[in-house]
């Protein structure tokens, strides 16, 4: 072969090695030009919105006969930005501007929030919420989450932030003020398509839970990563398998997981105590904290609860899962759970504080 030859084959080889990560290099700089452009294009048009908003009410409150005037205006609004601006324009949507600056009177105020990652469509479902409180705490995790906005719905449906509140802990306030969850009470997995009472069919849910394992991770919160199903830890005379372990990379644990379609009972709690105190001995890495436990059960008595391990244990959690979306109801009696509590921590720290 002729030296001129040679070194075409040899340019050529170079070229097919290089091309592929010039090509990735091209694209993952069009990729992030064209996504800080979206944000930059969605964060002004949120801020249009609420200018539009704050224009309308202005406007608006002129006069005495202010709500017929008002609807009168919005039609007339409608209809002059569809001839000009075209589609996006109806009543509906310039009543949702109106709210949004209702909701939200400083957009400095709402800008704390990081809205980088928030759409139109997340606001829509945000501003309807009554709850300050829930609405900055849904705010800041669909943004710092990059939540798409049906994720927000499920989350808001299901209760998120109430279940949250209603089940707090002092891992839970170590993560604030981010107000990320570790754990929650219930846990709602609707999605695994389930009836309600599954007795005895532990195997069933375990498997379902599984099979969604994306959602079931979303459902637990931050930090969560699968490890393994059925794990066997060993003593020199017994094996013993946990049904679901993870690892928690926030909190620099693993967290195991038991199943019980039952009620929950002592011999739950002291089984799970057992599988802790065996992780920590014989899985525990350097440098991971403690190993936790959550008992996932059909149902709980408090006062078990209250006088188990588990209201000393920093370690051991106990919650109940549901197969179904709550309801307006029992989302209220979580809001009512959550207010008694803190109204007895209050007093708690008055009597404290006088004694």
């Amino acid at each position: 072969m002729s030296e001129p030859q040679d070194k075409i084959k040899r340019f050529d080889s170079q070229q097919v090695r290089t091309e592929p990560r010039f090509f990735a290099d091209v694209a993952q700089i069009l990729q992030t030009g064209r996504s800080k452009a979206y944000r930059a294009v969605n964060t002004a048009m949120i801020q249009t919105y609420w200018q539009l908003g704050q224009r309308i009410v202005e406007e608006e409150q002129q006069g005495e006969a202010r709500a017929v005037y008002g609807q009168d205006l919005m039609s007339k609004l409608s209809r002059y930005l569809g001839e000009h601006f075209g589609q996006g324009f109806s009543v509906a949507n310039l009543k949702n501007f109106r709210q949004f600056y209702l909701t939200f009177p400083s957009f400095d105020e709402f800008a704390t929030h990081c809205v980088a990652n928030i759409a139109w469509s997340h606001v829509r479902l945000i501003m309807r919420l009554d709850s300050t409180a829930e609405r900055h705490y849904y705010l800041q995790e669909a943004s710092s989450q990059n939540w798409s906005s049906r994720l927000l719905e499920r989350h808001i449906k299901s209760g998120y932030y109430r279940r949250v509140l209603a089940h707090q802990s002092p891992l839970n306030n170590l993560l604030q003020p981010s107000a990320s969850p570790f754990t929650k009470d219930p846990y709602v997995l609707e999605f695994l398509g389930l009836p309600e009472n599954l007795s005895g069919k532990e195997n069933r849910l375990e498997q379902s839970l599984i099979n969604h394992l994306q959602q079931f991770l979303l459902e637990l919160g931050k930090g969560f990563s699968f490890v393994a199903q059925q794990m066997r830890i060993s003593t020199e005379t017994s094996h013993f398998y946990v049904d679901l372990v993870f690892y928690n990379y926030l909190l620099k644990c693993f967290v195991v997981i038991d199943l019980k379609t039952e009620k929950l009972t002592h011999q739950d709690i002291g089984q799970m105590d057992m599988y802790v105190r065996m992780f920590d001995d014989l899985k525990r890495g350097d440098g991971d904290n403690p190993t936790l436990g959550i008992i996932l059960c059909a149902d709980k008595d408090e006062t078990l609860v209250h006088y188990s391990v588990l209201s000393e244990s920093q370690q051991l959690f106990a919650s109940k899962y549901q197969t179904l979306l709550p309801t307006e109801e029992e989302l209220a009696a979580m809001l009512e759970k959550e207010t008694v509590k803190r109204m007895g921590n209050a007093e708690d720290n008055a009597t404290g504080g006088e004694a």
